[in-house]
């Protein structure tokens, strides 16, 4: 793949404050670059943001690891994804001229369902070209996460768990909690179903499975599984991720050339 062999000039970008890196007036060009290179350093190293540049396509790159971090803040000592952070990046890269696509890491236990619900929803609602890839595990809520871009990949030993929704250390005592958890899967199932290929009825089989996990309902789908079921589109890693987005960037590119052409 040619950026394999070109390598990535890198823009650092967080919080949807895209900081171009351009040269000041009157610095050494080698003092230039070593300023940019500590950014650079610095954004990897506190927020795992990244805008790739080759010269020729210009991509996001977003990690959703560890825990989706809802409304209540985790404890320091544990991986997040916070949606505050996430949700004004990616409003930014869908106002953003230069950066033509957006790829998704993502490696995560799952966590608070409205934030991965709302991070999915403005994945799925870009107007430029997504594709995820599926590193580790996509577990819970991540699964909506996995299928909200326009192709996903799942690596080989990649994992996705499925299962319903329920919350630790609270008993359903009335009928309008059910309700209320019910609607909560429903939205959930809805969204799963409407990004891929599986079917209401085999999505709903593989959540309440009862003989998979010991010690919960619900299925792990690994690799292959995950795209015979539908749920993901192919096998792959990084290599066929940055290759299938420079694919969907330029079909992205032919379009608008015949629409402006018309």
């Amino acid at each position: 793949m040619e950026n394999s062999k070109k390598g990535f000039p890198v823009s650092s970008v967080y919080a949807g404050q895209y900081q171009e890196n351009t040269k000041a007036g009157g610095d050494a060009p080698g003092e230039t670059g070593n300023q940019e290179q500590k950014e650079q350093d610095r954004q990897v190293e506190d927020y795992g943001q990244l805008t790739l540049d080759d010269g020729e396509i210009r991509v996001h790159l977003l990690n959703i690891i560890g825990e989706i971090e809802g409304h209540e803040c985790l404890p320091s000592n544990s991986k997040t994804t916070k949606y505050e952070h996430v949700i004004p990046q990616l409003a930014a890269l869908e106002d953003s001229r230069s950066i033509q696509g957006l790829l998704v890491l993502i490696n995560t236990v799952g966590g608070d369902v409205e934030s991965g619900l709302a991070i999915a929803e403005m994945i799925a609602s870009l107007s430029k070209p997504t594709v995820s890839l599926v590193l580790g595990g996509s577990h819970s809520i991540g699964v909506p996460l996995a299928v909200s871009t326009d192709y996903s990949l799942i690596v080989p030993t990649g994992t996705m768990m499925i299962h319903p929704v329920r919350m630790n250390g609270l008993i359903i005592g009335v009928a309008q909690t059910f309700d209320y958890f019910q609607k909560i899967q429903d939205r959930i199932c809805g969204f799963i179903t409407s990004h891929s290929r599986i079917s209401d009825e085999r999505l709903m089989k593989l959540m309440l499975e009862t003989g998979e996990l010991t010690k919960d309902v619900g299925s792990v789908l690994v690799g292959k599984q995950a795209v015979e079921e539908g749920l993901i589109d192919g096998i792959g890693g990084i290599h066929e991720a940055f290759a299938k987005l420079r694919e969907l960037i330029r079909e992205e590119g032919s379009h608008r050339k015949e629409q402006s052409g018309r």
